[in-house]
């Protein structure tokens, strides 16, 4: 069997769209699963700090601009265009997006886009949240998706402001 041998950039091409994909499909069906099991406020699962319950958020984070999903899915469409500009017309201009850890970093905020403010919101027109610290608002894959891919991005921005053009 003949090995692959894509180049550099291919691969980082085809991992950024595997962890969209991942994310997406990880957050929905945790979302879906959550859904199909428990009524809107019940909890199914409770350990005193956190807690598994059904919560419709309509909101942004921590409930601001409830109802505005209208505006949720016209910002998040110019965010998921912004990040594929940036990851495919850009990266040759801006030698730290040609990193693997950003190019993780901008997938995983690109598919916790997708997944919370484009399909919950076109499809039902509030995101569904179920894991819950009780002194934190309850959130879902797809927001733990998005702070985790910031926190790569801005953590190799601000450790590692160099190229990264040798970096697989």
């Amino acid at each position: 069997m003949q090995k692959l041998h894509l180049p550099q950039d291919r691969w980082r091409d085809i991992i950024f769209g595997s962890v969209v994909v991942l994310v997406i499909v990880i957050d929905q069906l945790t979302k879906a699963l959550i859904r199909a099991n428990l009524a809107i406020g019940e909890i199914w699962f409770d350990a005193g700090f956190l807690q598994i319950i059904n919560v419709h958020n309509t909101g942004a984070a921590f409930g601001f601009f409830k109802d505005h999903s209208l505006t949720f899915i016209i910002t998040a469409a110019i965010g998921v265009i912004v990040i594929l500009i940036l990851a495919f017309l850009l990266r040759s201009r801006w030698r730290f997006l040609e990193s693997m850890w950003v190019r993780v970093g901008m997938a995983l905020v690109m598919g916790g886009i997708i997944g919370n403010n484009l399909i919950d919101r076109i499809r039902m027109g509030y995101v569904t949240d179920f894991i819950d610290f009780k002194i934190w608002p309850a959130w879902n894959v797809a927001d733990a998706s998005i702070t985790v891919g910031v926190i790569i991005i801005a953590y190799r921005l601000i450790f590692y402001p160099g190229g990264a053009k040798s970096e697989v």
